[in-house]
């Protein structure tokens, strides 16, 4: 049963809305960071420098305290340690993006939610969230490779980042164990990837490899060479991906980092001998995050030749809005990074207060359409939970927005499955919470919603 319901406008956290008037393009050019009390003699030059960046990245509570000084009150630091006790995340902000954290309005400040939880704003997981949402595991071709679908894989290398997000999809084993999560996370280990190397040579059909992890950016320059020019040379790849979120949390290492650069230059030359795609994915998800020093990553990478495309996720109290989406990807696009897909929050545990609903991620996508280009406007996907992979957030077989339950298939990467997205709970209509406190009627509910999904899906398949 698929009912019709009015969205509100909600209020974007961007700077500039995108209505009829020409948008401005302004870049924080100040000494932002000098707002931080532990940061105020801190003199551009240094704070431009990644390994600064690096070494004074914020990991602990007692770090918060030391940084913020008189800005870490007693109610915030208790609030950020009850947070840190239900988290799956371990804590890692550079002083660049904690830097961009509005501590005066720190409980709705977007970028302070997407890294630093806090207990307050926790609500109860989903009785359907999974820890490997979309059974990356189970798809394990080797040690270090998923193969979902038919020419394309994942390789993730590594499973330490820069900085740790609140909302990770890979929680399960990115950084280290935390209150809730035990995990056993990998370094890169060069000396470990033949197989994964072999597996690829070995399945012509594999064209495109996404290199992520865990985060490409600390990767080692010898080892951006190594899995670059091996994969190149493999004749059936066609197509590349570094995947790092450094352009938004650090852009300072394609400055102040040649030697990484420069490594990357190298695969970029490669490439375009060979009539091959180098790429790097990056991860903004609002105009927070976009400074000067991010333009001036961006001319330094716009040198090597590589193809710079942003993933976001769609985040409540971060950019689940119009205006937010659509400034943030003209802002992007007017940095050659080509807005490419907007996520609907995958269902694994801890996130359950960042996760909205399909029907709010269909509605942006609708007002997104024809409001900027057509090769920038971002794809607003729902990564199907169980491995049904990336489906059109309008393409769902069944969509009950009164339980908050949609049904997909997915006739390239698992076909005859069906696949089931859960809504957040706290985010349903009055009479759909009340249906899932009702044990025995969500049961009945759902299990009238998952016949009429097979019911349609069979009859799509003829």
């Amino acid at each position: 049963m698929i009912k019709e319901a009015i969205i509100p406008q909600s209020k974007s956290p961007c700077a500039q809305p995108g209505g009829g008037g020409p948008l401005t393009y302004e870049f924080d050019r100040s000494d932002f960071w000098r707002s931080i009390p532990a940061w105020r003699d801190i003199d551009p030059e240094t704070f431009g420098d990644f390994r600064w960046q690096q070494r004074n990245s914020i990991t602990s509570i007692q770090g918060i305290q030391k940084t913020l000084k008189e800005l870490a009150t007693p109610s915030l630091i208790a609030d950020i340690e009850a947070g840190l006790l239900k988290t799956p995340m371990n804590l890692r902000l550079t002083p660049y993006i904690f830097s961009r954290i509005q501590w005066g309005n720190m409980e709705n400040d977007p970028v302070r939610r997407q890294f630093l939880p806090l207990g307050s704003q926790f609500v109860p997981d989903h009785p359907h969230v999974m820890d490997d949402s979309l059974a990356e595991d189970s798809n394990k071709a080797t040690p270090y490779l998923t193969h979902r679908y038919p020419d394309k894989a994942l390789f993730l290398p590594i499973t330490l980042c820069p900085v740790y997000c609140s909302f990770c999809t890979r929680s399960r084993v990115v950084g280290g164990s935390t209150a809730v999560k035990s995990k056993s996370t990998y370094g890169a280990k060069s000396t470990e990837w033949d197989a994964t190397f072999d597996y690829i040579r070995n399945h012509p059909e594999l064209e495109d490899i996404v290199i992520s992890g865990g985060d490409a950016l600390l990767l080692r320059p010898n080892q951006i060479r190594h899995i670059g020019t091996t994969l190149l040379e493999i004749p059936t790849v066609q197509r590349i991906r570094f995947a790092t979120k450094g352009v938004a949390i650090m852009p300072m290492k394609f400055t102040s980092d040649e030697e990484w650069v420069e490594a990357l230059d190298e695969v970029c030359q490669i490439g375009q001998k060979r009539m091959k795609e180098v790429a790097l994915h990056t991860h903004f998800n609002t105009d927070r995050e976009i400074t000067e020093w991010t333009s001036r990553a961006m001319k330094s990478l716009s040198a090597t030749g590589v193809r710079v495309r942003n993933q976001s996720v769609l985040i409540s109290g971060v950019n689940d809005g119009f205006d937010c989406l659509h400034y943030t990807g003209k802002k992007l696009s007017s940095q050659l990074i080509q807005p490419y897909y907007v996520y609907l929050h995958d269902m694994v545990p801890g996130c359950e207060h960042l996760r909205t609903t399909v029907q709010k991620a269909e509605h942006l996508s609708r007002r997104l359409q024809g409001s900027i280009a057509g090769f920038n406007t971002p794809r607003v996907v729902c990564d199907a939970p169980g491995g049904g992979g990336k489906r059109e957030i309008s393409s769902y077989t069944l969509y009950d927005y009164e339980i908050g339950v949609s049904a997909w298939t997915s006739p390239t990467a698992k076909p005859g499955e069906i696949f089931y997205y859960y809504d957040p709970i706290h985010r349903l209509p009055q009479d759909g919470q009340a249906l899932w406190a009702n044990k025995a009627e969500i049961s009945r509910r759902l299990a009238n919603f998952k016949s009429e999904a097979e019911a349609k899906a069979e009859a799509t398949r003829h």
